[in-house]
């Protein structure tokens, strides 16, 4: 796990996910120094391709991919979200914790069953016009 992150982060969430597109909000209204660049994977415009990756990786977890194009999957991008968050003390003692290997082995556990029920949550307004959504039902190859 690499200690140093680059910014800003590109930060890949699900748009059709109401928890996921609350969540965004929130860290988008938090951060104002453009350590993080937050992209819709669930836009029509969204092309995976270019970042080598299927969408349904993307769809399966959520992803962070810094300036030197190291990725982080599940909860060492939040970690990495967290940590952008300087002005808050909160934010990022709790992505420091979040690095310790105990729990960091806990915290992935508690991200996979959230994760796992993210297909049974309301869809965002709009969402799923195309299909997408069903795409992270199912597990994604690395």
């Amino acid at each position: 796990m690499q200690e140093i992150t680059e910014y800003p982060v590109q930060v890949f969430y699900d748009g059709s996910c109401s928890l996921c597109t609350a969540k965004m909000a929130f860290y988008r209204e938090k951060e104002k120094k453009g350590r993080l660049v937050f992209v819709d994977i669930s836009a029509p415009s969204f092309d995976a391709t270019l970042y080598d990756m299927p969408l349904a990786a993307f769809m399966y977890e959520m992803h962070a991919i810094d300036r030197w194009g190291e990725v982080y999957r599940g909860v060492d991008a939040f970690r990495v979200i967290w940590q952008a968050l300087p002005s808050s003390l909160w934010y990022g003692l709790l992505g420091t914790l979040v690095s310790l290997p105990g729990i960091h082995f806990l915290a992935r556990l508690v991200y996979r069953t959230i994760a796992g029920m993210r297909k049974l949550l309301p869809k965002s307004h709009g969402a799923c016009p195309d299909g997408t959504c069903s795409l992270g039902r199912a597990k994604a190859s690395r």
